[in-house]
């Protein structure tokens, strides 16, 4: 079902203004700081299908890494970053790069070719700190701007997190829709999961709560366009 037209449509890229940063929220997931040139993308989860099949024998097509690369590929080549931030759990645990194929391994080296690229810890992946190029980092302040995997419980002004993987629903005409997106109060946000296979936690389940205790809106990456959506519009799984 798309996203009807009884919701906001915002532009194909919408921006917002946290910390006094401007954020534009592309419709891949990432998000961009024009003023830094920096694209974030966050929880990419690289190899988690082969992680699955390393640990309990559950087979999923081994496709996610190569399909999670060619959609950074293509925002990157868009937007042309002098930076790119891997805002944690890049990799599904910390053998994934041991189990990259040499061609995706060629992917990551081609992407980060000419750039400054920060790998940010992750709970999946904080064991991961060499053998995939690039910097590693627990946390990294651009500006006014915090970028951290996980959200802090007190609410900081200016921190961009993933961690979540925040999704959210919309029923309507007795149906429903459910999308990746950002959320955010104006002081936070938390990024959608950029991997393929990495899932997503609808923003209404209570964990959201205390980090957002005045309400938020989430943007919903929708077909062609971003949705800007209020708390009170999304529904609960």
């Amino acid at each position: 079902m798309a996203l009807g037209a009884r919701l906001e449509k915002t532009t194909k890229a919408p921006g917002l203004t946290l910390a006094g940063e401007h954020l534009t929220l592309d419709l891949c997931g990432g998000l961009w700081l024009a003023a830094h040139g920096t694209l974030i993308v966050s929880d990419l989860h690289l190899e988690k299908g082969s992680a699955f099949a390393a640990r309990s024998g559950q087979f999923l097509p081994p496709y996610d890494t190569r399909e999670t690369l060619a959609c950074l590929h293509e925002v990157v080549a868009r937007l042309d970053p002098a930076r790119v931030v891997a805002l944690g759990d890049s990799f599904h645990d910390a053998r994934g790069p041991d189990r990259m194929e040499p061609g995706d391994r060629a992917m990551v080296a081609a992407l980060q070719e000419g750039r400054d690229w920060v790998w940010i810890a992750g709970n999946h992946d904080h064991a991961v700190t060499e053998g995939v190029g690039g910097r590693y980092a627990e946390i990294l302040t651009l500006g006014g701007l915090t970028l951290r995997h996980e959200p802090t419980p007190d609410a900081v002004d200016g921190e961009v997190s993933g961690h979540l993987h925040p999704c959210g629903k919309v029923a309507m005409r007795g149906r429903a829709v459910r999308r990746r997106c950002f959320v955010t109060d104006g002081r936070r946000l938390i990024m959608p999961a950029f991997g393929a296979y990495a899932g997503g936690l609808n923003v209404r389940n209570p964990v959201f709560e205390p980090l957002f205790p005045a309400g938020f809106t989430a943007h919903l990456l929708g077909d062609g366009r971003v949705f800007a959506i209020g708390k009170s519009m999304l529904a609960k799984d």
